[in-house]
Parts: C-alpha cells; sequence; structure tokens
C-alpha cells in the first residue's frame, strides 16, 4: 500500500533531516583518496577496499565483449579537471545501494550505462565531484550530481573487515536451510 509520501522523514513537516552544517561538512570529509602515478590515477575507496586504476594515457577502452561491475574507466585532464569516462558495465549492479539514495537505491545498471565523472579542484583542501550518469534504458535523459570531497590530513583509511562476532552469513545460511525444508 502507497503512502504517497515525499519522504521517509515525517518529522519535521518538511520532510528534511535538520542537519546542522557541521554535520553535514563531516560527513563529506574524505570520501577517498586518490593518488597520481605516470599514466595512472587511483582512488581508493575505504568501503570494500575499492581500488579504481584509472589509465589517464589514450589507451582505448576494453573491447566492447568485455563486461564489468565497475566498468572500464578511461580518464583524462582537461586543464585542472580530470575527465574519467566509464562504459562496459555489466547488467548486474545498480547505481546506488544505500538507504539514503532514496528512489534511485536499487534501480539496475544496463550495458548501456556511461558515467563521466569530473573531478575539478576548488581550493587546496577540495575537490568538486561531478558524476554525469547516462544509462538510456533506466533514465529519461543524463544527470549530474555534485559531491565536495575534502582533503583531511590527518584521516586515515582503515581495513574493512567483519568483525569476528558476525553472524550474518550464519543467519542467512540458517534461514536458508529452513526453507530448503519447507519446500
Amino acid at each position: 500500500m502507497s503512502t504517497r509520501r515525499t519522504s521517509l522523514v515525517i518529522d519535521p513537516p518538511d520532510g528534511r533531516v535538520p542537519l546542522r552544517p557541521e554535520a553535514e561538512a563531516a560527513r563529506d570529509y574524505n570520501a577517498c583518496q586518490i593518488v597520481q602515478t605516470p599514466g595512472y590515477v587511483v582512488i581508493h575507496h575505504e568501503m570494500i577496499h575499492d581500488a579504481r586504476i584509472i589509465p589517464i594515457d589514450g589507451q582505448p577502452h576494453l573491447p566492447d565483449t568485455v563486461r564489468l561491475w565497475n566498468g572500464d574507466p578511461r580518464g583524462r585532464w582537461d586543464g585542472n579537471t580530470l575527465v574519467v569516462g566509464t562504459t562496459n558495465y555489466n547488467n548486474k549492479g545498480w547505481i546506488a545501494t544505500l538507504a539514503a539514495a532514496g528512489r534511485i537505491k536499487g534501480i539496475p545498471q544496463t550495458e548501456s550505462l556511461h558515467v563521466v565523472e569530473r573531478f575539478t579542484p576548488s581550493d587546496a583542501d577540495t575537490i568538486d565531484y561531478q558524476p554525469t550518469i547516462d544509462d538510456p534504458q533506466m533514465y529519461t535523459r543524463p544527470w549530474t550530481v555534485s559531491i565536495p570531497l575534502h582533503r583531511e590530513p590527518t584521516y586515515q583509511i582503515y581495513e574493512y573487515a567483519c568483525h569476528e562476532g558476525n553472524r550474518s552469513v550464519g543467519n542467512v545460511l540458517r534461514d536458508s536451510r529452513a526453507l530448503e525444508q519447507r519446500n
């Protein structure tokens, strides 16, 4: 049954979480670590140890028959902006998986997905990150977001690992076995 609400937040009535500016600033700090080497840019994300290795030496994309979960990125410099075009996605992933993504959470990506990311320094400690999403099989037109990435000199990327007391896998297996027994 649809509630026809435009937000999951019911108080305050405008549906917007009443964040303090310093909370938003803390959220935006250090989304990733960026390293440039000759011919490549590497973007290392803390979550699940994702390290994107992006060639910036002009090499072509992989053949169209090669499809990857995170696509095939190729970068180039446009002045002081790093422009990364990514193609060759498989059709097994999603643009967004977290609840904060709202109505785009769980929207599948298709093999037609093309993402163009622009990383532009706006000051010595901030990069304006603007990805444009174009997947004509899922969206009526391309769309772009803008996210500030802030440098925090004392920040450390920690190991992403499940803790020893994690019972998720056992619970999933136990539930699966129970379902099998019912059928």
